[in-house]
Parts: structure tokens; sequence; C-alpha cells
């Protein structure tokens, strides 16, 4: 009779020790799922983004494409260039600090 109880005691402790074990187990799967899940939603968002900054840039690819005018004006904002006729004034961005200076002259003389 003795050993039977003993031996039940073993059983039972050996079943707590599994399921205390296994509660572990799960809890740190389950921390790690939820870390998993963070990271699934933070790609997502880049994704998005991503996806977005794609589109714009095709938009602006098929604008260079067909339209002339655009073309001219992206020439002109982004790399600085004039007609022969035109004047170029660019001033300097002091933090807003002070008057802006101006530099007048054609294309070639900047």
């Amino acid at each position: 009779m003795k050993l039977r109880r003993i031996l039940l005691s073993l059983y039972l402790l050996l079943f707590a020790g599994l399921g205390l074990a296994g509660a572990v187990l799960f809890k740190q799967a389950h921390d790690e799922f939820g870390q998993l899940q963070q990271v699934e939603a933070a790609n997502r968002r880049r994704l998005a983004e991503a996806q977005e900054r794609l589109k714009n840039e095709e938009r602006v690819l098929e604008r260079l494409r067909s339209d002339p005018a655009y073309v001219d004006r992206v020439i002109r904002m982004k790399l600085g260039y004039a007609k022969p006729d035109e004047f170029i004034f660019r001033f300097e961005d002091d933090g807003g600090k002070g008057a802006p200076g101006a530099s007048p002259g054609p294309k070639g003389e900047e």
C-alpha cells in the first residue's frame, strides 16, 4: 500500500513537472509569436510605404516619358538649367536669419 502511494505521488509529481515545463515552453512560444506578429506588422507597413513610393516614381517616369513641359520644368528645377535669355536667382537659406542673397546671371555665369 505504501509503495502504491509513493508511486502515485511520483507520477503526480512527474505530471506536475511536465505540466509546468509545458506551460513555460508555451509562454515562451506565445511571447515569440507576439514579437513575430509585431515584426510582420512593421514589415507590412514598410512594404505599403515602398509600394506607394514605387507608384509615385512610376507616375513621375510616365510623365517624364510623355510630358515635355514636365521634363522642361524638372530639368530647370533640379539641374538649374535656364534658357539663354533667362536669369537664375539662387537664395541661400540662413535658417531664417538675415536677408537672403541673390546671384543674378545666366546659366554660364554662376
